[in-house]
């Protein structure tokens, strides 16, 4: 291996599949597919033809095959949201959660919310699980329970003081009812604010709607929390005002009344461990905290919280020492080195998974028993990752015409073109040598988005001087 090869972290296997790529014809092509998935980890690899017709003389604009492609495939971007398993297509998927949340706050006409969207009350509220047992923590400037004050990066935060008196089965179950308790609280969240404005349910509903936007993120315990933007509008939605009775106060007072109602009852199963019925609730730590306008000098800006929902919907259970994909059986934890607080949360999952067949615990143990959404929204909260996919998809397609000198339909409505084509998945996933490609290209997609965003807050910052 040379000196060069030492110094980019090359191994002989990368080393050499690379210099084949660099070698072959068809390298430059096979970059460009690369980075137009953005340096997509796990790319998925197509085989077939397209070709573009006008359907009254039967010409053939344009045709394509990946025949004339490097290896015979096309690769597209894969698509994850989790970002241990592809960073680029997580980056995306957080982006457009951000734009997601962004709408619902600021207003954004293009994604289905006005503007005067920021005059409605909204929260932002954090639903947390109860406790299954002391763990090690950092409370405050305290020491931890342990005795010792703890660094903010130790391992040990997050695990039980005592492993053994744990409640690993609550935990799981928890876990795996988050849905169902989130569920219930929005029925109960009506509810409440109907009895808070003397009104009832029916004409609640007829005057205002509740609207949200959540994440589940896993605390280093294990245990699932979701955050959530909560929202008065009027009767049809973001567009209508809210009624006058429709307050912060009153808002903030029902999120704490209906969190409190929750109640799941899982069925005893003393043959696995649990001896008497299960009373699942959130726990005690709500907080909900109203949302300051930007710029208006607030901790918790619009922007903020737009920001906080998006980091959090790539991740998931991986964060607290699980895995991102599912396990057989227990051996596999041991073989994949789990540390142990997490296979003991997965172990509970896999001797449950006989008592609760329905629940599907085995199935989900690399989740800790959480087989929720990461992030969902209601209806009218604002625009929805399908029609930010689209307006994506639209503005490539609208390059390729160009490129190809077709007619743009918005502008010719009388054009009509027939495309036939046909696709067939070939695998997915790169070689040692497109790996090290594609990592290069995302390390310098990011350094130029940090220097973009650098530049942009440069400008902001001098315009506001100068105002």
């Amino acid at each position: 291996m040379t000196d060069t090869a030492l110094q980019a972290g090359l191994d002989s296997a990368t080393l050499s599949d690379l210099l084949r790529l660099a070698g072959s014809p068809g390298f430059d092509r096979l970059t460009e597919q690369l980075r137009r998935t953005g340096g997509c980890t796990a790319p998925i690899r197509l085989t077939g033809a397209a070709k573009l017709l006008d359907p009254a003389t039967k010409t053939v604009l344009h045709a394509y095959s990946t025949d004339a492609e490097p290896g015979g495939v096309l690769r597209v971007a894969c698509g994850n949201r989790r970002a241990s398993r592809c960073p680029s297509c997580a980056w995306t998927y957080a982006g457009d959660t951000y734009h997601l949340i962004r709408a619902g706050l600021v207003g954004n006409p293009d994604k289905g919310t006005p503007e005067t969207i920021r005059d409605h009350p909204r929260v932002f509220a954090t639903l947390t699980a109860p406790s299954f047992g002391p763990v090690h923590n950092r409370p405050g400037t305290r020491p931890c329970r342990c005795g010792q004050q703890h660094q903010e990066d130790a391992p040990e935060l997050g695990t039980p003081l005592d492993p053994d008196t744990y409640d690993y089965a609550g935990a799981v179950l928890w876990n795996n009812h988050a849905s169902e308790l989130w569920r219930y609280f929005t029925i109960y969240l009506r509810r409440e604010i109907a009895a808070r404005a003397c009104l009832t349910q029916k004409a609640a509903r007829e005057q205002s709607r509740v609207s949200f936007g959540k994440v589940a993120e896993y605390q280093k315990r294990g245990a699932v929390h979701f955050h959530a933007v909560i929202r008065f509008d009027g009767p049809d939605g973001p567009h209508t005002p809210p009624p006058a009775w429709a307050t912060l106060g009153l808002l903030t007072d029902a999120i704490h009344a209906a969190a409190a109602r929750v109640q799941v009852v899982v069925p005893a199963a003393p043959a696995y461990g649990v001896s008497q019925d299960l009373t699942l609730t959130w726990g005690t730590q709500l907080d909900v905290q109203p949302i300051g306008a930007f710029g208006n000098g607030e901790d918790l800006t619009e922007q903020a919280v737009a920001a906080y929902v998006a980091k959090y919907a790539t991740k998931a259970a991986e964060t607290t020492g699980s895995v991102d994909h599912r396990v057989g059986n227990k051996e596999a934890l041991i073989l994949l080195d789990v540390p142990d607080h997490p296979r003991r949360l997965m172990e509970a999952c896999m001797d449950l998974d006989a008592a609760y067949p329905d629940r599907r615990l085995r199935a989900w143990a690399h989740m800790l028993g959480f087989r929720g959404h990461f992030s969902t929204k209601s209806r009218a909260y604002s625009t929805t990752l399908g029609a930010l996919r689209q307006v994506r998809a639209d503005y490539r397609a609208a390059q390729q015409r160009t490129a190809l000198g077709l007619p743009d339909p918005d502008e010719h409505p009388d054009s009509t073109l027939l495309v036939v084509a046909h696709w067939a998945y070939a695998g997915h996933g790169t070689t040692p040598g497109e790996s090290w490609l594609a990592a290069n290209i995302r390390r310098d997609i990011q350094h130029n988005r940090e220097i973009a965003r650098e530049t942009r807050a440069r400008i902001e910052a001098s315009a506001e001087e100068e105002w």
